[in-house]
Formats: C-alpha cells, sequence, structure tokens
C-alpha cells in the first residue's frame, strides 16, 4: 500500500522520579541525604532510511511513545536515561506540526535525524535539592515529556521522474530499465501509484526512477491525481517528459506536451524550471515519425524516440541519463522554511489570580504549574517547600488584591488548598 501523507502523536517520556533517602551507614556520622535524580525521558526521533518508500508503517498505528526515565535511587545513584523511540521514515519525508502546519524537518538525506518530542527532566533527589544548611527530605516527580501531533508528508526523491498523460507507457518504460513492476493495462489511470525503480546500467553506474502517475489537464486543480502526486516531482533532478508519439489513441503528442508543461507550471515555478528530455514513447506503431519531427520544431530540448515495448533507443536514453545526472544539482524543495520547535512552544503565561463562578480562586501561570507539578504533594517537607516558594513569587499578594480572604478555595493545577494570608 502506498502511504505519502499520514498524521501521527508522538510523546517524549517522563523524567524519572528524585530519590528521598538519607544515608544510614554504620561509619557515617549524623548521615545526611543520599537520593539521586531520576534520568531524563526518552526523545522520539525520526530517521531517514533508503529502505522505505512508503509512510504505510504508520497507517494503523497512529500513536508512539518514548521510554520513561527511570527513578534515582540511594547513595545517590542517578537513574538511567528513558529509551529513546526511533522511527524510521522514507527519505524525502516533510514533517510539519499538525496544528500550525509549519514545516519543522525536512528529512532528504541518509540517516537525516530529528527529536520531534523532547523527554522530559527527571526529579531531582534529596541530595540536589539540599543546601549547607538545610538538608531536604523531598525528592521532585519528574516533568512530562513533549507531545504533540504531527504530519508526515512523503516526496519521493528521485533522480529522474517520468511524467506524462496515462497510458503513454511510462509503465512499460520503467518496468523495462529496472525492476519495478506496476500494473500494466490498456486502459486510463492503470497505474494508482508513483513507483520507484532503480536503473542500472552497470556495477558502477546506476540511479533512481520514479514514475509519477495521475497527470491529466487540470491535474493541479485535483483532476486525475495529479494533485495528489505532483508533489513527487518538486525532488527529481530531471524530468523525462513520456509522450505517445504513434496517435494511436487520436491524441496529439504536441498538445500533450504542453498541456502537461502546463500543469508542472501551474503546480509550482520550479517544477517547470527543471532539466526536462523527450521520451518520444511507441515509434513501431502508427504515425510516430511525422509526429517526432512536430515535437522537435514545438520542442527546444532533446527528443528520444524509443519503443518501451521492444526496446528501441531505450539504451541510449538510460546512458545520456547516467551520463547527465551528475551534472546536475541535488534535488531541493522550492521555498522551504523551516519553523523551530521552540517557536512552536505556547508562550510562557505570567502568575495571576482569577476567581472563577463557584468561587475558587484560580492561581496560573506556566512556572507556577510547572512548580506544583514537579511536588509530591502527599509529602509535608515539600509542602513547605512548595508554600516557602509561592510567598516568594508574590501569590499571596496577588490573592489579596483578588479579594481572597482566610478561608477561600485557592487552585493550582491539581492542587487545590484553603487560603490563610501570611502562612
Amino acid at each position: 500500500m502506498f502511504i505519502d501523507e499520514v498524521k501521527i502523536f508522538v510523546k517524549a517520556g517522563t523524567g524519572g522520579k528524585g530519590s528521598n533517602s538519607m544515608r544510614r551507614e554504620k561509619y557515617v556520622a549524623l548521615g545526611g541525604p543520599a537520593g539521586g535524580n531520576g534520568g531524563r525521558g526518552g526523545d522520539v526521533v525520526l530517521k531517514a532510511t533508503r529502505h522505505a518508500n512508503t509512510l504505510a508503517s504508520f497507517y494503523r498505528n497512529r500513536h508512539f511513545e518514548a521510554g520513561d526515565g527511570r527513578p534515582g535511587g540511594r547513595n545517590d545513584r542517578y537513574g538511567a536515561y528513558g529509551e529513546p523511540l526511533v522511527l524510521q521514515v522514507p527519505l524525502g519525508t516533510i514533517v510539519r506540526d499538525a496544528e500550525t502546519g509549519s514545516v519543522i524537518a525536512d528529512l532528504g538525506a541518509e540517516d537525516d535525524a530529528f527529536v520531534v518530542a523532547r523527554g522530559g527532566r527527571g526529579g531531582r533527589g534529596s541530595t540536589a535539592l539540599s543546601r549547607p544548611h538545610a538538608v531536604a527530605r523531598y525528592a521532585e516527580r519528574g516533568e512530562a515529556g513533549d507531545e504533540r501531533w504531527i504530519r508526515l508528508e512523503l516526496r519521493l526523491l528521485a533522480d529522474v521522474g517520468l511524467v506524462g498523460f496515462p497510458n503513454v507507457g511510462k509503465s512499460t518504460l520503467i518496468s523495462r530499465v529496472s525492476s519495478a513492476r506496476p500494473k500494466i493495462a490498456p486502459y486510463p489511470f492503470t497505474t494508482v501509484q508513483p513507483h520507484l525503480g532503480v536503473v542500472r546500467l552497470d556495477r558502477d553506474t546506476s540511479f533512481v526512477m520514479a514514475d509519477i502517475p495521475g497527470l491529466v489537464e487540470g491535474a493541479h486543480e485535483g483532476k486525475g491525481m495529479g494533485d495528489r502526486f505532483l508533489k513527487h516531482i518538486e525532488r527529481t533532478r530531471l524530468i523525462l517528459h513520456v509522450v505517445d508519439a504513434s496517435g494511436w489513441e487520436q491524441r496529439d503528442p504536441v498538445d500533450d506536451w504542453r498541456a502537461v508543461n502546463r500543469e508542472l507550471a501551474a503546480w509550482h515555478p520550479h517544477l517547470a524550471a527543471k532539466p526536462q528530455l523527450i521520451a518520444a514513447n511507441k515509434v513501431d506503431v502508427g504515425t510516430a515519425a511525422a509526429n517526432i519531427k512536430r515535437l522537435k520544431r514545438a520542442a527546444k530540448v532533446k527528443i528520444y524516440p524509443i519503443s518501451a515495448v521492444t526496446g528501441e533507443g531505450v539504451e541510449e536514453l538510460t546512458r545520456d541519463l547516467a551520463a547527465m545526472l551528475p551534472t546536475l544539482p541535488a534535488a531541493g524543495l522550492p521555498e522551504l522554511e523551516l519553523t523551530s520547535l521552540e517557536a512552536l512552544e505556547r508562550p510562557q503565561v505570567p502568575l495571576g489570580v482569577e476567581r472563577d463562578a463557584g468561587g475558587v480562586f484560580v492561581a496560573h501561570g506556566t512556572q507556577l504549574e510547572k512548580l506544583v507539578a514537579r511536588t509530591y504533594l502527599d509529602n509535608e517537607h515539600a509542602l513547605r517547600h512548595l508554600q516557602s516558594r509561592l510567598y516568594k513569587m508574590g501569590l499571596d499578594q496577588l490573592l489579596d488584591r483578588a479579594g481572597a480572604l482566610e478561608g477561600d478555595v485557592v487552585r493550582i493545577g491539581e492542587l487545590e488548598f484553603t487560603y490563610v494570608p501570611g502562612l
């Protein structure tokens, strides 16, 4: 199954919890804190590989999670990092943030890798939280890892892209020169998905050819299947335009050549500017010679008369393609602007207090909510430390300004407490 677009959910691992432990060694006077930090959560990494040419592996399973960090231990032992999750994607995969549509990565080369979700920081243990004159009898929870919906879009990475109207012989040509075996039949839209084939001339000379189906007039507007597959021509280094020179189906090859070029330009000027050759196919049928003369007058590019069925002219075509490709620049996407993950992060919310419809005072703020999330709310020492931090942050002053009185309920994330001024 050829899948070239999927939407998936990725979640990095949560950091491991810190250890709240004290030394209890026979010959160590007074003991002291000995709790290690928790390990960082595992990242979710996308990695490009040439061993895949479709996103089908993401079709059924849409949720992916990396491993959580391990908790810290006694005697200042740090917890192990969470197992990263590496997702293999085909070369030419574009990664978008599903919410904004922004492109965040372009994986166009072998082993290109991108951390799409970062693991959460491990919680600090009692040793890290202690001070010279203040022993911590508490530890922290680990922070949650990043999570987001992303969209993967495949742009096939090939040296030569075959374009042309249906039934001009593209599939026959790629099956003759490579091991690709697309379905071949005498009716329109036989080929319903792109096919990649390696054209190997000798042990040291080869290139990748892509059969791009579905181009008809109006393809860029959604007619046929062109709007779905035109994007796969974007990464090709050279376009091989296949036309039916025989006129067997009462089509004019010159008109077809012009129509397909209009579709390429309408999709993006980047495609119209690519180097192009013409393969005038089916020279063994009908009035091919006369049509090829007309093509030569109309087109300003080199034309190769061939027969994909008999093989006539195919060897010369493939050798010339192999010789021409090293002189061309590597293919890239037009005007691709990348957005950093930092730019997608939600803006920092300042500390503030609001009263909801039920009379509860709700305190909010990015740093405030992170602080509460890291705190073990069932630990008396941790709660005292939290109370001290909230006071230093100015929460009491904000509650006073909002009209909070002793006995009112205050909520911060999952923490809910009764307000006592001055504590």
